[in-house]
């Protein structure tokens, strides 16, 4: 469990330092790359993002606990991923992001290795449990 702590608090903060400067950067993302036609979503997917990345910090507290949620959190990884190496593969997106995909799939790497390194929580019986026994 210990390895899950690490793995997902390690995740959450640095999923936070990467995405909220973003928030600042939208001249400069649309400048190297295309104007930003929709803010709406550039700022919806930066709060979504951030909004996750609380959520690996919430999962490295009780790994044991969150355990299902490391399942959710693995496809959070690879709904970017795959789509970006199929894009790339197609010559519609450049190394630079296929470079961050290949982060967020070690990260998914990660993530699967810390959900089958920890044990389900137990389940704890009721107190009326205890009193018919």
């Amino acid at each position: 469990m210990r390895f899950a702590k690490i793995v997902f608090l390690i995740a959450g903060i640095y999923g936070i330092v990467v995405i909220a400067p973003q928030y600042g950067m939208e001249d400069v993302i649309a400048r190297a790359s295309t104007p930003i036609t929709h803010p709406e979503h550039f700022y919806g997917f930066l709060g979504l993002c951030i909004a996750w990345q609380i959520m690996f910090i919430l999962i490295s507290r009780a790994p044991d606990r969150f355990r299902p949620a490391m399942l959710v959190a693995i496809v959070e990884k690879l709904v970017f991923v795959v789509p970006v190496y199929l894009l790339y593969a197609r010559g519609r997106v450049n190394g630079q992001v296929v470079g961050f995909a290949s982060i967020d799939l070690m990260w998914a790497v990660l993530f699967t290795i810390s959900y089958l390194r920890t044990p389900s929580a137990s389940v704890v019986p009721n107190a009326s449990a205890r009193r018919a026994a």
